[in-house]
């Protein structure tokens, strides 16, 4: 599904919505478009023709929560860990803890790595110095308002790299 990027009123990143939802904000007039797609793409309808937007920015301001902790969900996991195994590099379909449940590791961002269900199996409940293993990279929670948009600047438009912070754009 094609990505749009949306940013608040002060030109700050919040998400990225799909297409449908993006130009149902421009029509509706709760935003306006501030990139069009770099392709040209055009929407048709009966009424009017409408350039597909690739960065959208709201009207209003929308406050945003602080958190002093992202939770810990598998979509957020695997987003950090950009779906890739931490033990091999091949595509993560699992979540595994480093150190076992059944040894006393916590469910918290330190301790959960996305897994192939390969290394997650030969893994079982051992630790990764009894298998002689190493990771990748050390699992640690994701810090930041705009977490969200790891890998944003890889997945999305050229156009939106203006707008991504300096941590998120590499």
């Amino acid at each position: 599904m094609r990505r749009v990027l949306l940013l608040n009123v002060t030109y700050e990143p919040l998400t990225t919505v799909g297409l449908r939802r993006a130009v149902c904000l421009v029509l509706g007039e709760k935003a306006e478009v501030v990139h069009d797609d770099a392709e040209g793409a055009l929407l048709r309808s009966s009424s009017m023709i409408i350039v597909t937007p690739s960065v959208i920015r709201l009207r209003r301001y929308v406050r945003i929560p602080h958190r002093s902790r992202v939770p810990l969900t598998r979509g957020a996991l695997m987003r950090r860990d950009n779906y890739l195994c931490a033990y091999c590099g091949r595509k993560a379909e699992t979540i595994d803890h480093v150190i076992p449940r059944s040894r006393g590791g916590p469910h918290a961002w330190e301790n959960c790595v996305a897994s192939c269900m390969r290394c997650n199996h030969s893994k079982a409940d051992r630790l990764i110095a009894e298998l002689g293993w190493t990771m990748n990279r050390i699992p640690a929670a994701p810090r930041g308002a705009h977490w969200r948009l790891i890998g944003a600047a890889n997945d999305g438009d050229p156009q939106w790299a203006a707008y991504l912070p300096e941590s998120t754009a590499a």
